[in-house]
């Protein structure tokens, strides 16, 4: 499928998208924060500045877009233009995801997975069980989880 819109204009769209205080973040924290949790915002002490920080679990949860992480959804699809450049660039943030929870996991830090999917898109979890899996996650003994899409087969 053609793009609609230039390349000009593409890239300044591209360009707009932040990488903190995104709509999916914006829900955790505001359903975390109603039901009692306190939390530190991208912690820069920390590996990969984490979405939120909890420091009393020694916890920290990431909020990740899936076409940014490159994540195997409905949501995720390869862009049909400069295709090497996205599969690099994809590519080398998987890298990193991998080496930031690996030193994450070896300062003793629990790590959750929160992907964009779980909260839109078809296979989309109801926000309520979204939170009450952080929740449980957060006071559990469990170390890493992932929160993503329920797949339709």
């Amino acid at each position: 499928m053609a793009d609609t819109v230039t390349p000009e204009v593409r890239s300044r769209m591209m360009s707009g998208i932040r990488s903190k205080n995104t709509k999916p973040e914006l829900i955790i924290r505001k359903g975390l924060h109603s039901r009692g949790f306190r939390f530190r915002l991208h912690s820069s002490g920390l590996p990969g500045k984490p979405d939120l920080v909890f420091p009393k679990y020694k916890a920290v949860i990431f909020v990740n877009g899936c076409f940014w992480h490159g994540h195997d959804c409905n949501l995720f699809k390869w862009p049909s233009t400069r295709l090497e450049f996205w599969k690099n660039k994809i590519e080398r943030n998987r890298f990193r995801d991998t080496e930031v929870m690996a030193a994450l996991e070896k300062k003793g830090w629990k790590i959750l997975l929160v992907w964009e999917c779980a909260l839109k898109g078809k296979g989309k979890i109801p926000l309520p069980e979204v939170l009450e899996e952080c929740a449980t996650w957060l006071t559990g003994t469990h170390s890493n989880k992932e929160i993503k899409t329920i797949h339709e087969d």
